[in-house]
């Protein structure tokens, strides 16, 4: 009795598909190449979900099975996949030094704010043996834009040391290894064994965990809590660009205050859709970045990404 029911429930979840005639436009990243192209060198805003009608959202059942939310969060992750192809960590970096630098220093602060900062940090530095040994007051200089500048010098300072003189002078690549670094949590360590050593990692930021509870993937606040959950959904080759897409849509989509819902392409699997802004003109204005027709965050973005670079710092 109990699984025929799941099985109804997870039935009930079924939403239109993208050949619906009510499903909302597809997004730049879920364009031909050409169309691409094209977009990222309009000034318009990208096309989210072009004065379509956003269809009735089926509301997730107050019993939805294991079976359902899986499918469901997988549907999602598929959807996401198409919207954001070119999906990449949007921190600039060149070896995992760079990255381990980067992710500790984006703490509090923007990736973009990031990014403008390094490349004056990385010329002064660009060995964990250069930073160890650096005047604590000129890199505080150097990294002052960032936020909490004295507290992330000592950690740079801290992780410098260690890695000198522990680790060779090279970034470990074991996540036993990585948290025991000043300044190192789990979070960081999945970007940097993700991102620069390929190891499966889902990395639990303010986007990651806000949306997920959104979907009903979980409850979870704690973040490692949250991670176990997540990972107990998806295959571990899907750890790394899940992230991406899910951090990705919280930043350009689905914000704190008011999502613009009335633009998103994953409204019908949505069952928080209705939160923010439903109507589809007002939503296409809240987009950010390149779904905005703005700059990234990346003064280097990968080739295939279909917006803009950011600014250099101080530029207009």
């Amino acid at each position: 009795m109990t699984s025929s029911k799941s099985g109804t429930r997870a039935k009930a979840t079924k939403t239109p598909t993208k050949a619906s005639a009510e499903a909302p436009a597809k997004t730049p990243g879920a364009a031909k190449a050409n169309k691409t192209a094209k977009a990222a060198n309009s000034n318009k805003p990208a096309k989210a979900a072009k004065a379509a009608k956003v269809p009735e959202v089926v509301k997730v059942p107050k019993g939805e099975s294991h079976l359902a939310l899986v499918r469901r969060a997988r549907r999602i992750n598929r959807e996401l996949a198409e919207v954001y192809p070119y999906a990449h960590p949007e921190l600039d970096f060149r070896n995992p030094f760079e990255l381990l630098v980067a992710t500790v220093l984006s703490a509090q602060t923007t990736d973009l704010r990031v990014n403008q900062t390094t490349p004056a940090l990385f010329a002064a530095y660009p060995t964990p043996e250069d930073m160890a040994a650096a005047v604590p007051e000129e890199m505080e200089e150097l990294i002052r834009p960032t936020g909490f500048f004295r507290a992330k010098t000592k950690s740079l300072l801290g992780l410098s040391a260690a890695l000198r003189d522990d680790f060779g002078g090279e970034v470990p690549g074991r996540l036993e290894d990585l948290v025991k670094l000043p300044g190192v949590g789990r979070k960081t360590a999945n970007v940097v064994l993700g991102n620069a050593f390929g190891v499966p990692g889902i990395t639990v930021d303010t986007h990651f965990g806000r949306l997920v509870r959104r979907w009903k993937w979980t409850d979870e606040e704690d973040p490692v809590k949250v991670e176990a959950v997540v990972a107990d959904i998806f295959p571990k080759s899907e750890w790394t660009m899940l992230s991406h897409r899910v951090i990705f849509h919280g930043r350009r989509i689905c914000h704190s205050r008011k999502p613009a819902c009335g633009a998103c392409p994953i409204a019908p699997l949505c069952p928080s859709y209705g939160e923010g802004e439903t109507d589809p003109e007002k939503a296409r204005k809240l987009l950010k970045y390149e779904m905005g027709g703005y700059p990234g965050q990346r003064l280097s973005p990968p080739p295939d990404f279909p917006g803009k670079p950011a600014p250099a710092l101080g530029a207009a």
